[in-house]
């Protein structure tokens, strides 16, 4: 009888320690930002509640490569998922821009009534591509910065605008606005408007000074050019190797730490526009009549979006019909 409690609680040890490999999870995020202390934070809360079965490993600050290593990576089980960014999210299911489309949503609050309906239909597309998102955050409005005053089309079409490489919704939205964009990694933007490479970029608020570009451009166009997402996607044979509680734990967890990073960008971007202005970026408004034009060059991108090796049609009608009945 004592053999066999043994036996037992030999085997019981086993499998804890089978369920205890890390999952590893790659991002450009660098340490000490808000977004890895909360991720962190999730991730020691994911351990203690789940007794040490689920331990979450990150690999901040790009480490781990670019989009498409990190991808890799995951495929061959090196890594277990990463935080993407919504353009690098695209790369698993283009569906993952549905909320970046340029000059798609006027505020915060259309988002988030669009995003409540939308959500799990954006989740489901992603797990249809293998990937399972515990955690989904919005990172604010991106706005254009620049070394030059950009108030119109006519002046965008003479500045030389950086896009992230490999980001699509950015390409085309600027591409519809009849600019040639430059694209660059984003750790080489600094240095590029530095040299005059580049004299415009795309930046939440708090982003511009965070990678202190803010130090090398003197305007911002008062207009959100797109929504800035960010994703947490792990892969679904990973999750689904966990048990169904402890799934739980994980989600409970990842969720509500992003959702406090979400509330956290809000706060922060409305406190970094004061400071830019404090420290002498000029923001240029934009009257009914030139919103309209950006609205028409936003309408003709979408659309560029939408339909083969893009955002599913369906989605997108989906995301259209939820942003008409929050503006009602």
């Amino acid at each position: 009888m004592k053999k066999t409690a043994l036996f037992a609680s030999i085997l019981s040890l086993a499998c804890t320690l089978a369920n205890a490999a890390p999952i590893k999870i790659a991002t450009i995020a660098p340490d000490g930002t808000a977004w890895m202390k909360e991720m962190r934070a999730a991730a020691e809360a994911v351990k203690t509640k789940t007794s040490d079965r689920v331990e979450i490993k990150f690999y901040p600050g790009g480490v781990m490569g670019d989009n498409a290593t990190v991808l890799r990576k995951i495929k061959i089980g090196q890594l277990q998922g990463a935080a993407f960014t919504g353009g690098e999210a695209a790369s698993i299911t283009p569906d993952a821009n549905v909320y970046s489309q340029p000059f798609q949503f006027r505020s915060e609050d259309e988002v988030d009534k669009v995003r409540a309906k939308i959500d799990a239909q954006l989740k489901a597309s992603f797990e249809k591509a293998g990937f399972v998102v515990p955690g989904m955050a919005g990172g604010g409005f991106a706005y254009l910065f620049s070394v030059n005053d950009i108030h119109d089309k006519d002046t965008l079409k003479a500045a030389k605008v950086w896009v992230p490489q490999g980001d699509r919704v950015a390409e085309i939205a600027f591409k519809a606005a009849g600019v040639t964009p430059i694209p660059l990694p984003i750790a080489d933007v600094y240095t590029s408007l530095q040299t005059g490479l580049i004299d415009a970029a795309a930046s939440t608020t708090a982003g511009a000074i965070a990678f202190q570009w803010h130090t090398k451009v003197k305007h911002m166009l008062d207009l959100p050019l797109m929504y800035v997402m960010g994703y947490l996607a792990i892969d679904k044979k990973a999750y689904d190797a966990l048990s169904a509680e402890d799934r739980k734990v994980l989600d409970d967890e990842v969720g509500a730490a992003f959702a406090r990073i979400e509330k956290g960008a809000r706060t922060d971007n409305a406190q970094a526009r004061t400071a830019l202005q404090g420290q002498g970026v000029a923001i240029t408004p934009q009257n009914a009549e030139q919103r309209k034009d950006w609205d028409s060059i936003g309408a003709d991108a979408r659309k560029n979006l939408t339909g083969v090796g893009g955002i599913s049609p369906e989605l997108a009608a989906a995301v259209n019909k939820a942003l008409d009945e929050a503006r009602k």
